[in-house]
C-alpha cells in the first residue's frame, strides 16, 4: 500500500531509493554497532587481564557487554528489515519473511537475555541484582 502511495506520486523513483538507502544505512549501524562493541570489549578485557587478577569478574564483564551489543544490533536490524518490508516490498511473501526473521531474533533475543542474567526477560530482577 506505502509503495503504491509512493509510487503515484512525482519522483517516486526517488523517494524509493532513499527509503532503500535508508534500509541498507541502519543495517550499516548495526553490524558496525556489533563490530565496535566486540572490538571494544574484547580490548577491554585483554588490557584489564594483564592488570587485574579477578578473571572471572572481567569474563562475566565481557561476555555482559558482547550480549548487549549484540541485542543492540538485532533491534536495529529488525528495524531495518521492517522499513525494508513495509515501505518496499509488501507482499505476503516479505511479510511472511520479516514475521519469520523477527520471531528468530527475538529467539535470540530473549536466550541472550538469559545467557547475561540468567533470568528470562519477563522475570523480575533478583534482588541485589545490578546491571553491569
Amino acid at each position: 500500500m506505502f509503495r503504491e502511495l509512493i509510487a503515484s506520486t512525482a519522483g517516486s523513483e526517488t523517494i524509493l531509493e532513499w527509503i532503500e538507502l535508508a534500509a541498507l544505512a541502519i543495517e550499516v549501524i548495526a553490524v558496525a554497532i556489533i563490530i565496535g562493541a566486540i572490538l571494544y570489549s574484547l580490548f577491554h578485557y585483554l588490557y584489564h587481564s594483564i592488570l587485574d587478577p579477578d578473571k572471572e569478574g572481567l569474563y562475566q564483564k565481557l561476555k555482559f557487554r558482547l550480549g548487549r551489543a549484540l541485542l543492540l544490533g538485532l533491534e536495529i536490524l529488525v528495524a531495518a528489515d521492517i522499513i525494508r518490508t513495509v515501505a518496499l516490498e509488501a507482499t505476503l511473501q516479505s511479510v511472511t519473511v520479516l514475521g519469520l526473521l523477527v520471531l528468530i531474533r527475538t529467539f535470540l533475543s530473549w536466550a541472550l537475555v538469559v545467557e547475561i542474567e540468567g533470568r528470562w526477560p519477563w522475570q523480575p530482577k533478583r534482588e541485589g541484582e545490578e546491571s553491569m
